[in-house]
């Protein structure tokens, strides 16, 4: 019966989280054009930071609740999640074009980052120091985006910003924060019930439940032809999580992770190469490369359980 509820929950917390980040990220997006912004950039940072609302959550949550593992393998599984499930998702329904702006400057970028969080969990742990290492990047490279805003796209007749945005901005904040809570407890009580450890309910469930903002926003996008908010959201959340996420976590009290989180950390540096590498290939991610990118995330999943078999 506790099983029963603990699913239940996950639910419960999985649509708060679904509905709130849409109504965080439609008036984000409504608010951003309204400052004169390009898709790319808004897909990079205030969409990015919206559809990270969840992961934002979950991880600050667990971290203060003493729950390292599911704080940082929510943000590594989701980053894994983000490339692989849902640009390869994506892509399958429909060819993702992307830009050498993308590819170049926010691809490698986002290799980079990969790389160094590798190297600061060389010893399991996220200290203080690093954390906050982590946010002077973030604060430098949205600070150099806002800088270097590019061309503006036609706005939409349903794309200028109202008094009722703000309002639904902060609403679909508490809407996410209380379905990041909801969803640590119950995905920590699951894991236990099922004798499978924390690290893998963050990595799996966790972080697909909290990556369902990014899947919805990234293929209405992409279906809209709005390539730049399409693919800019998946780096750009990648990005938030790892420097601001996990900067904010790891600035707050140290966290330490097990041996299975730095090779899921591995895991992600090969996931974030291999995506570059498709998005340079003709400048988009084709069916075919969506249909290899959703089959690593597959087996990545189904080695991830048997571990624990």
């Amino acid at each position: 019966m506790d099983i029963l509820v603990d699913v239940v929950l996950i639910a419960i917390s999985t649509g708060l989280l679904w509905k709130g980040s849409h109504w965080l990220v439609d008036s984000a997006v409504r608010i951003a054009h309204k400052l004169r912004m390009s898709d790319l950039v808004i897909g990079l940072t205030i969409v990015a930071m919206g559809t990270s609302a969840p992961e934002f959550a979950v991880t600050l949550n667990a971290a203060m609740r003493g729950l390292p593992d599911i704080s940082v393998s929510n943000v590594v599984g989701s980053n894994i999640f983000n490339l692989g499930f849902i640009l390869g998702g994506c892509a399958i329904i429909k060819n993702i074009k992307t830009t050498p702006v993308l590819v170049w400057r926010d691809g490698l970028f986002l290799l980079g980052t990969s790389i160094v969080l590798v190297f600061f969990f060389r010893d399991l742990t996220l200290v203080p120091q690093e954390g906050f290492v982590l946010l002077v990047a973030l604060a430098g490279y949205i600070g150099f985006l806002f800088w270097k805003k590019g061309p503006v796209e036609k706005k939409r007749i349903d794309e200028h910003a109202t008094w009722k945005d703000i309002p639904l901005f902060l609403l679909g904040i508490i809407t996410v924060v209380a379905g990041g809570h909801l969803l640590v407890w119950s995905a920590v009580s699951l894991s236990r019930a099922f004798g499978i450890s924390e690290w893998v309910i963050g990595v799996t469930i966790v972080a697909a439940g909290t990556s369902a903002p990014e899947f919805a926003v990234s293929l209405i996008a992409a279906l809209k032809g709005r390539y730049g908010i399409s693919a800019g959201n998946l780096i750009g959340s990648d990005l938030y999580n790892m420097l601001g996420v996990l900067g904010l976590a790891g600035t707050l009290r140290p966290l330490a992770i097990d041996g299975a989180g730095l090779e899921s950390l591995y895991i992600l540096v090969c996931m974030v190469l291999l995506v570059i590498v498709f998005m340079r290939t003709g400048f988009r991610v084709s069916r075919t490369e969506g249909f290899v990118l959703v089959g690593l995330n597959l087996i990545r999943w189904i080695l991830d359980f048997l571990g624990q078999a």
